[in-house]
């Protein structure tokens, strides 16, 4: 609600539209609140447990090419089918969209399985990670310019709504089989390993290709006569994407039904929950995608272009933050992230907390994105200063803290950021008259890294506040067992 409210007030008043896209952007909401309702309930009923089930069953035998393979097949069809990626390689010219989107889906498979063995082998992350951007960046000092952007930007919508769920629950599931005291910290970072795969795999698409890329032609904007075709274009949406959310879930089913035919046995009651958790999942699924793919993106495109347009095309600045701190509400795989962390955490980290400080970490995004654009910045001013920061934070933050910031970083770029933040940007760019390969493409980008810096700063403030609680105590004199602390500011229950 707030994303629509912030558009129709730029609709009426800085930026006006066509009464077609208006409409069309109206109709796109009511389909995306409906759909994430529906979308929410399922993962809760049915994906969530999916993904537990499988993850703790594919670990529990402890035999390594189970969990290789296991790890590899889940990690790879899931990404083939996932909405946000399909939505980026349609957008991307150069290179064939199957070739894009296998060559991120081995990414993802790839680095899946060393985040399962990482698990198992209780490797810490902040090292694990330190290598692999190590990596990154040094394959990107030898990959051309022109593939920087996109190969970032695969990293982040590969953890879309199809994914997250899934995968994050394939964690807990994993994590389950060990009766440490740190297992389950160890249950997140799935995501953050899995966004670098698709960021190598793009890099050595570019090595392959060469600096040799073909020019972006933006999609034309709608032209309605009536509100009656306002409806029937999105009458023609509907089969659509009820075919790719099938094929996405279909990977799926096939893999959970043989795997309660030869191992899980669940009852039948059970099975028949999950089967209508699947089918809110579907539907929430189809009129999410219809609503912003056939209603946002336009509205998205035309909003940035008559901004940046104007006299004061600055007012791309505070308008991109506003943006962007609402929008994190809108991103379905958010809302997983954020169920997840409190209840692994027992309520220690709030849901207000989460959302907070992942509003901030996009709201800061898409402002240096849009000095980007104005000025004209090399993407590299950004990525590497703000990389250094988040990895650097790893050697102080607490690693809960640094384990859900770079899955936090993955989930924020969703659907929203791929269908309404990217084709605002496209359409700035191109009334700013600069490249859009090089300066468009790469907002998905810095809307996952920021909330590696604003999560992690939450911990180091967590941190600090539980130094001054043993301060406290050890001043007052006392004894252990008798105090507790309550953090008004982040709503932390401390028992000693």
């Amino acid at each position: 609600m707030p994303i629509t409210l912030i558009v129709l007030v730029l609709c009426f008043s800085v930026a006006p539209v066509p009464n077609g896209v208006l409409v069309a952007f109206i109709l796109g909401a009511v389909l995306l609140t409906l759909g994430m309702g529906l979308f929410t309930l399922g993962v809760d009923v049915a994906m969530t447990p999916i993904g537990i089930y499988v993850g703790s069953g594919v670990t529990k035998s402890r035999k390594l090419p189970l969990i290789i393979g296991g790890s590899f097949l889940i990690g790879t069809v899931i990404t083939v089918s996932e909405p946000d990626l399909q939505v980026l390689a349609e957008q991307v010219p150069g290179i064939p969209k199957f070739t894009l989107i296998i060559a991120v889906a081995l990414g993802v498979g790839i680095f899946l399985i060393l985040a399962m063995l990482r698990i198992l082998l209780q490797i810490k992350l902040s090292r694990l990670l330190l290598i692999c951007y190590a990596a990154v960046f040094a394959l990107a000092a030898v990959t051309p310019e022109s593939f920087l952007a996109v190969a970032f930007d695969s990293g982040g919508v590969t953890t879309g709504p199809m994914t997250v769920p899934f995968i994050m629950a394939l964690g807990v599931g994993a994590a389950a089989i060990r009766s440490d005291k740190g297992a389950q910290d160890d249950s997140f970072g799935l995501v953050a390993l899995g966004s670098v795969g698709p960021v190598l795999a793009v890099m050595l698409l570019g090595l392959i290709f060469g600096a040799a890329q073909g020019e972006y032609t933006p999609p034309p904007i709608p032209d309605y006569a009536d509100s009656r075709q306002v409806w029937q274009n999105f009458v023609s949406g509907f089969p659509i994407y009820f075919k790719e959310v099938a094929l996405a879930l279909s990977p799926i089913l096939l893999f959970f039904a043989l795997y309660q035919i030869f191992s899980l046995k669940l009852p039948r009651r059970q099975i028949i929950k999950l089967g209508v958790g699947l089918g809110y999942t579907f539907f929430g699924l189809v009129l999410f995608l219809t609503g912003v793919n056939m209603g946002f993106m336009a509205a998205g495109h035309y909003l940035g272009g008559e901004i940046a347009g104007q006299s004061h095309p600055w007012l791309l600045i505070p308008i991109s933050m506003i943006l962007g701190y609402f929008i994190v509400a809108a991103e379905p795989a958010v809302h997983v992230l954020t169920k997840q962390v409190v209840e692994i955490t027992d309520g220690a980290i709030t849901a207000k907390a989460m959302k907070t400080s992942l509003s901030i970490g996009v709201a800061l995004s898409l402002a240096l994105s849009m000095i980007r654009l104005l000025s004209g910045l090399s993407l590299w001013w950004f990525l590497i200063p703000g990389y250094f920061l988040a990895l650097a934070a790893t050697f102080f933050c607490p690693q809960i803290f640094t384990s859900i910031a770079f899955d936090s970083g993955g989930v924020a770029s969703g659907p929203m950021t791929a269908t309404f933040v990217m084709p605002f940007a496209i359409g700035a760019c191109t009334a700013l008259g600069r490249d859009v390969i090089t300066q468009a493409f790469g907002v998905v980008s810095m809307v996952a890294m920021t909330p590696l810096l604003t999560i992690q700063a939450l911990g180091l403030y967590y941190q600090w506040k539980q130094q001054q609680m043993r301060k406290l105590e050890q001043a007052s004199m006392i004894p252990e067992g008798e105090i507790i602390a309550y953090t008004q500011d982040i709503d932390i229950v401390e028992w000693r």
